[in-house]
């Protein structure tokens, strides 16, 4: 019995679905859209971000919580859906948005310092019509960062 878990283990590890860890929920909103974002607030669960995902809701996202406003970059090593990412202000206030595509290692960086990221399908912020300076509402409930 312990040999075929050690072998399930083995497995689900190579797919990268053992490091999957569950995020803290909260509801957010951009205008009059409703977000449901994943937060990750953690070291652990900034690095592990969207990756291995293979779907995700229309008005489903991921806010990354960072200790301190900087240049933030994000990546798409091991993500398997294209996404959007909007750079926030210790506001919530949009700074910029990038477009990322599946699966590369190409750098995304926020334009100016930034406190948060927001992560949604790839076109969510162009098609609701949200560009710099648009407000995330409810960012102040976010969790401290570890």
């Amino acid at each position: 019995m312990l040999k075929k878990l050690a072998i399930a283990v083995a497995f689900l590890s190579s797919a990268g679905l053992a490091h999957a860890q569950s995020f803290p929920v909260m509801d957010m909103s951009m205008g009059i859209h409703r977000i449901e974002a994943e937060v990750a607030y953690t070291l652990e669960g900034r690095m592990q971000g969207l990756m291995f995902r293979q779907t995700m809701g229309e008005n489903h996202g991921m806010l990354f919580v960072f200790p301190e406003a900087q240049r933030h970059c994000m990546w798409m090593r091991n993500t398997l859906l294209p996404l959007s990412v909007a750079f926030l202000d210790d506001k919530g206030q949009i700074i910029n948005v990038e477009d990322m595509q599946p699966k590369t290692e190409n750098n995304h960086c926020a334009a100016k310092p930034a406190r948060y990221a927001l992560e949604m399908n790839l076109g969510w912020f162009k098609r609701k019509g949200f560009a710099a300076g648009a407000p995330l509402g409810g960012i102040e409930r976010a969790p401290a960062p570890q």
